[in-house]
């Protein structure tokens, strides 16, 4: 995923990745280090704070000032998108600043989307029925795991 990042944006002297908390931060670190090793692109890192059961219910947070992301190339980053309720309230957060390009990347795409939105960037695709659950473990015992 950070090779394709990288290829869609060599032209680009900064970018943003945006990881959703949690795990889709977890990533979003893993692919900064990892386009910054392979490339001279400046990659700001910030966290999105955000309900994921309820987005409307609180304000979405960000980790880093709008300066840092404006008028730049912003990657939104998640474990999994299922319905892609998160993604795309992810996505309207950043839609209050002028930014260049939004980027979406997630580690696993279920395609059970509810909204109008789709990964640029994904680890794998899997076709799951809507019952089953796929869990994202990052650390000592790292997978994608159908359940």
């Amino acid at each position: 995923m950070a090779w394709q990042i990288y290829e869609a944006n060599y032209q680009e002297t900064e970018i943003t990745l945006a990881g959703i908390k949690g795990n889709g931060f977890v990533i979003a670190e893993r692919l900064t280090k990892i386009i910054s090793d392979i490339s001279e692109i400046k990659v700001h890192l910030a966290e999105v704070i955000i309900n994921k059961k309820a987005p409307l219910k609180s304000p979405i947070e960000l980790s880093l000032k709008d300066v840092h992301y404006a008028n730049q190339v912003v990657v939104l980053v998640d474990d999994v998108l299922n319905s892609g309720r998160t993604m795309i309230y992810g996505v309207k957060h950043f839609l209050d600043i002028p930014v260049e390009k939004i980027y979406t990347c997630a580690l696993v795409d279920r395609k059970h989307h509810r909204f109008p939105i789709r990964t640029d960037y994904s680890g794998m695709v899997l076709s799951t029925s809507i019952k089953d659950h796929v869990g994202v473990e990052l650390g000592e015992n790292e997978g994608a795991y159908l359940e």
